[in-house]
C-alpha cells in the first residue's frame, strides 16, 4: 500500500462542488459542463504546501495512490465564514470612469477581489467582496493518480503554481542548484527562496548574460534575503509580466 506523506509530489484529479454544483475541476467532461473550454487536465502538487485549497490539501496526507476519496469542508477549511466588513458601498462613478454599468447581480474583478454587485440605488453601488463560496459547505472528490519523482516535473509543477509560467532552467546536481536565466522573477525568487528550498531541497538561482562582456558569459546573481514584509506584501500584488 502505498501513501503520500508531507513535501510528496502527486499527480491528482478532483472535482469540487459547493450546494451540489460544480465550481472546480481536473476533468474535461466536467469541465465543459460549467464552461470552461482550457485544456482541463489532472495536475501536479507538492502535497502540505497550499498549492490547493486548505482543507483539500489537509487532507492528502496518508492518502493511498489510485484509491478515490470523497470529503466535505467546513466554510473554515474552504474559503472561510462571509465577513459582513467586506460589503461595502462605492459611488456610482467609480464604476461610470471605467465605462462600467453596475447592475444587481454582476459579478465582477475589482482591487483583485472577485466581487458581486448586490444593489444599485441612485449614485451608490452596494458590493460583496466576500469570496462567492464563503460561507458555504464544499465537496471534494479526488484521486491521487501517482506519486511524481522526475525533479523537472516537479520544478515545473511550482513554476505553474508560483509564476503561472514556465521558464527555462538547467539542473546542477552536485550544489543542488536550480539556475534560471529569467532575472526578472528575481524578486519571486527572494520571496519563495526559502520555500522552494524547504519543498524540493534545491536552492534556486539566476544567471544573466552580461553583454558588456565580449564573450557574452553568464554571470551569477545572487539572491539575497527577502525584503521587509511591507515590501513583500506589495511584491505579492504584482504580476511576473509588471516586474
Amino acid at each position: 500500500m502505498t501513501t503520500v506523506q508531507k513535501n510528496d509530489f502527486i499527480e491528482i484529479e478532483f472535482t469540487g462542488k459547493a450546494n451540489n454544483e460544480i465550481f472546480d475541476t481536473t476533468h474535461k467532461e466536467e469541465a465543459k459542463k460549467i464552461g470552461i473550454e482550457a485544456d482541463v487536465k489532472p495536475i501536479i502538487v507538492s502535497v502540505g504546501n497550499e498549492m490547493l485549497l486548505k482543507g483539500l490539501d489537509k487532507n492528502l496526507e496518508g492518502k493511498e495512490i489510485a484509491k478515490q476519496y470523497s470529503i466535505k469542508l467546513a466554510p473554515e477549511e474552504a474559503f472561510g465564514k462571509r465577513n459582513p466588513s467586506l460589503i461595502k458601498t462605492i459611488p456610482i462613478k467609480v464604476f461610470r470612469e471605467k465605462n462600467m454599468n453596475p447592475v444587481p447581480g454582476l459579478t465582477l474583478q475589482m482591487d483583485n477581489y472577485l466581487t458581486k454587485i448586490l444593489s444599485v440605488s441612485g449614485g451608490r453601488v452596494t458590493v460583496d467582496f466576500n469570496n462567492p463560496l464563503a460561507g458555504k459547505e464544499i465537496e471534494y472528490d479526488f484521486k491521487i493518480l501517482k506519486k511524481v519523482e522526475d525533479i523537472k516535473e516537479k520544478i515545473n509543477a511550482l513554476q505553474d503554481f508560483f509564476f503561472r509560467n514556465r521558464f527555462e532552467f538547467t539542473i546542477n546536481e552536485t550544489d543542488k542548484k536550480i539556475i534560471l536565466k529569467e532575472e526578472k522573477i528575481l524578486p519571486f525568487l527572494q520571496i519563495f527562496q526559502e520555500k522552494f528550498k524547504e519543498i524540493l531541497g534545491y536552492g534556486f538561482e539566476i544567471f544573466k548574460e552580461d553583454k558588456k562582456e565580449k564573450k557574452q558569459e553568464d554571470r551569477k546573481i545572487e539572491i539575497k534575503p527577502a525584503a521587509p514584509k511591507k515590501q513583500i506584501d506589495n511584491n505579492k500584488n504584482k504580476s511576473v509580466n509588471e516586474l
